[in-house]
């Protein structure tokens, strides 16, 4: 009988230490941040080429300034904070400017290609938190002119301040985020990250047991356009 009851103990131990220890040494020791979200690269720029007048539309990018969007968030894991960053390649959209002011822009995002490192993380972000199948698309459109006038042309970027309105699941909300702007060549790139609380957008943050996620994070973005 001691022997059973020493079994069972150990057995007891065992699980415990599973559920409690194990998560903790994952989250401290062995799971790293994610890379950040990418942004605007200067390696390689040409001065610019031709005006900035007319339409663009959003391209692949070069190897040093792909286009991609996605999200970043904090994973609490036992205690330890990881940095997730998913992102996406299957982003479209266009761009008119006028008199070097940009007076149209819209970013389409197909969300349920947003992949992280995690195929269990992704199915849960595609199924129950983003509902992909209801709701395939995140957009950003822009919402008052921007200035463009200033804009470097020797292969540096600037900075400007960019109002739209975001659009998640649903709900579609203002935002204003500054984003850098780069013209090379006869390209431009442009990069940008959206702080959001996702419950604004009716998005509700996981909570899987011994992981939890913060309920703010970023939508970000490196969008790179060619002219039509």
């Amino acid at each position: 009988m001691r022997k059973l009851w020493w079994s069972l103990a150990a057995v007891v131990v065992i699980v415990l230490l599973g559920f409690f220890v194990a998560p903790w040494v994952y989250g401290t020791y062995i799971a790293e941040d994610d890379a950040p979200a990418a942004a605007v690269s200067t390696s390689g720029a040409e001065a610019a080429t031709g005006d900035l007048e007319g339409s663009w539309t959003i391209t692949p990018g070069s190897e040093v300034n792909r286009t991609a969007a996605g999200y970043t968030v904090h994973e609490i894991l036992r205690g330890a904070d990881v940095t997730v960053v998913g992102s996406t390649d299957q982003v479209t959209g266009s761009a008119t400017i006028e008199a070097d002011k940009l007076t149209a822009a819209e970013v389409t995002v197909q969300v349920a290609g947003i992949t992280t490192d995690s195929s269990q993380r992704d199915g849960q972000f595609r199924g129950r938190v983003m509902d992909t199948d209801t709701y395939p698309t995140a957009t950003f459109v822009l919402a008052e002119p921007v200035d463009l006038s200033g804009l470097p042309t020797d292969g540096t970027t600037a900075t400007l301040p960019v109002a739209g309105t975001l659009t998640l699941k649903d709900r579609s909300l203002p935002v204003t985020v500054d984003v850098e702007v780069l013209r090379s060549g006869a390209d431009l790139v442009a990069s940008g990250s959206v702080p959001v609380v996702w419950s604004d957008f009716g998005v509700e943050a996981p909570s899987l047991g011994f992981v939890t996620v913060d309920d703010r994070g970023s939508v970000d973005f490196l969008v790179s356009f060619a002219k039509n």
